[in-house]
Order: C-alpha cells, then sequence, then structure tokens
C-alpha cells in the first residue's frame, strides 16, 4: 500500500487532508485526475460531487494510498499528530464486500483481526462500532440474512472499527431505495456529529450533498479538477425539517447550476 504524506507541524493548520497539484493518469494513458488541489479541514464533513468518470473515487484511494498520485503532493494527518504513526483512515466502498461465510460480528472484527489487535479490546471496539450503526442485535446474522441497508451498516460498522480520524466514503448509498438512504444520511448525520470524524463523502447527488455536507466540492469532467465549492450554512443538527425548507432548496439550485457546465461539456474542455 502507498502510505500518504505527514502533515507537517507547520502545514497543519487545522487540516486533515491537503491535496497541492494532484494528478493521476493511468498506464493506459487516460488522465483522470487534475491538476487537483483541495484543502480539508479536521471534523469537516465534505462532499465530492461530479460526473461519472471525473475522477472521485480515484481521489479517494489516493488519499487512502491505495494508489499513488502521478505528480503533486497529498498530506494526511496522522493519528494524534504523531509524526510517525500512520493516518487513521476508514473507507466505505459503494459495495458492502462483506465476507457471506462468516457473521456480521467477524465482519466487522476483520481489520483489527489483521491487525493482531488483542482479543478483549477487539470485542470491546466490535461492539461499540455494532452499537453505532445501531446492528447490536444483528452481530450473529449472515450477510445473506440482511437487507441492502443492513449491509451498508455492517461496511460502515467495519470501517468504524479502529476508531478513525478520517472516513473515506465512495458513494456508499448509491444502490439503495429513496426511504433507506434518507434514514442512512440521518444516520450518518447522527454519527458525524457524535464521533466528530473527518468525513470526505462522493456522491452523484446534488440532493445529498446539500443535506450531508458543510461543503461540496463540485468537480469537472474527466480529468477531475475543482471546478465550485458551495459552503452550506445550515443549521445543526439537519432534520427532515431542512429537507424540505426553502434554504434547502436554494442550496440544491446553487449546487446544481455550478455542476452544469461538467455534463454539457464545456468544463475541461
Amino acid at each position: 500500500m502507498v502510505q500518504p504524506a505527514t502533515l507537517t507541524r507547520a502545514d497543519t493548520a487545522g487540516l486533515a487532508v491537503s491535496l497541492r497539484a494532484v494528478t493521476k493518469v493511468y498506464d493506459s494513458g487516460v488522465a483522470a485526475l487534475g491538476p487537483l488541489d483541495l484543502d480539508v479541514r479536521k471534523g469537516e464533513f465534505v462532499s465530492l460531487l461530479g460526473p461519472s468518470g471525473c475522477g472521485k473515487s480515484t481521489a479517494l484511494r489516493l488519499i487512502a494510498g491505495l494508489s499513488a498520485p502521478t505528480s503533486g503532493s497529498i498530506g494526511v494527518a496522522r493519528r494524534g499528530g504523531e509524526a510517525r504513526g500512520a493516518p487513521g483512515i476508514g473507507f466505505v466502498f459503494q459495495e458492502p464486500t462483506l465476507m457471506p461465510w462468516t457473521t456480521v460480528r467477524e465482519n466487522v472484527r476483520l481489520p483489527l483481526k489483521l491487525a493482531h489487535a488483542p482479543a478483549a479490546e477487539a470485542n470491546r471496539r466490535v461492539d461499540a462500532a455494532l452499537n453505532q450503526v445501531g446492528l447490536a442485535e444483528f452481530a450473529g446474522a449472515y450477510p445473506r440474512e440482511l437487507s441492502g441497508g443492513m449491509k451498508m451498516r455492517v461496511s460502515l460498522a467495519r470501517a468504524l472499527v479502529t476508531d478513525p480520524d478520517i472516513l473515506l466514503m465512495d458513494e456508499p448509498f448509491a444502490a439503495l431505495d429513496e426511504i433507506t438512504r434518507f434514514r442512512l444520511n440521518n444516520d450518518l448525520l447522527a454519527l458525524w456529529r457524535n464521533l466528530r470524524k473527518t468525513v470526505i463523502f462522493v456522491t452523484h447527488s446534488v440532493f445529498e450533498s446539500v443535506y450531508l455536507s458543510q461543503r461540496v466540492i463540485v468537480m469537472t469532467s474527466r480529468p477531475g479538477r475543482l471546478s465550485a465549492e458551495v459552503r452550506i450554512d445550515a443549521a445543526e443538527p439537519r432534520s427532515e425539517e431542512f429537507r424540505t425548507s426553502a434554504d434547502y432548496a436554494g442550496y440544491c439550485r446553487e449546487v446544481s447550476n455550478a455542476l452544469a457546465p461538467s455534463y454539457s461539456g464545456r468544463a475541461g474542455s
């Protein structure tokens, strides 16, 4: 795994992630991303929004250290500010990617097992993560016995079980029905408020990005660059009242207008 660079004390200024002139060109010659500049502050909830293939998921993989940039620099704050510590990152993919042959509890335990965590500590952390996502009573169930929304909760618990500082989420609710998606949006916001993680959330949905985020980063078509930034200054905690408000509709129009050039082909041409 490629390790992200460390943010130095001089550079942090409250930042969790910092990208500078980052590009990604694949071996096939396809330019997927950049140059992209992006700062995300600690404890912030930021959504990356843009058309398919614009490099949103690529950006997450680069931040996570799952891939290396072709050029530019990526800084990720280390756990507890330690210069040599590993970055505390949890990743929730679009598909739950659960092991079908084992239980919910063992699926959530997997990162701790790989890290050789002591059994007592692992049990405590798994219990806490399952409680956080509302699945404590399903600890002994198998993935085949769960709904799509419940499977995604297991995936989220698995990402939370290591207590990461940064949570990267790649369109986790895209395949779910609207009612389940709304419920999980509410639950995710509650977790974010309670745990104060830094969240970088990839989505294709204008409505979802506005409801969840403090900032929406709009990206151009491939190669993805920052096209616009919309700050969502809505009162917390957000609820269904915000989702049906004039302010919400106004922010959705603003983000939609910012996104429109990416689909018309004018951006990045």
